[in-house]
């Protein structure tokens, strides 16, 4: 198990001040992302594989989930 403290996150460029759309990535082990709600650092984390994390970003590109 990863221990998500060591994590260097990045918030999402959608992300804004006025808690909207604050969703935060960061690399794992084997090329893995962990994804956490960055209001909530201490919240849950959901963990991707390369390709479920790949199919997931080209949907949102081609809008298929907005």
């Amino acid at each position: 198990m990863t221990d998500i403290a060591t994590l260097v996150w990045h918030k999402s460029s959608y992300s804004n001040g006025s808690g909207g759309n604050c969703v935060e990535t960061a690399k794992l082990p084997d090329h893995e992302t962990a994804v956490r709600d960055s209001k909530r650092p201490e919240g849950p984390v959901l963990g991707f594989s390369p390709g479920a994390w790949g199919d997931f970003v080209a949907a949102l590109r081609a809008d298929e989930l907005g």
